[in-house]
């Protein structure tokens, strides 16, 4: 699997995967709304914003902020996205 990033598609490439009896295939085209990170950060972005003061207190505040995320909640967020539970 590969975006469609312009080096990703140039001259050899699918041969060189194919080479190797394996499939080259793309991702579909960018979504925000499938995309389970996206979904995630903008509540960690919104919870963030009150405690602005640089990059110091951005990292001493992080590991706060992820016990704001529950494993469920990220759950929900992949399941949104399409994607399967394993």
């Amino acid at each position: 699997m590969m975006d469609k990033l312009a080096a990703h598609k140039a001259a050899g490439v699918q041969e060189a995967i194919e080479s190797v009896c394996a499939e080259l295939r793309y991702l579909p085209p960018y979504s925000p709304d499938l995309n389970a990170i996206k979904m995630a950060f903008s509540k960690f972005k919104v919870c963030y914003a009150p405690r602005r003061s640089g990059l110091d207190a951005l990292w001493n505040s992080v590991g706060d902020l992820c016990t704001l995320f529950k494993p469920q909640e990220c759950a929900n967020y992949f399941a949104a996205a399409g994607y399967e539970p394993t």
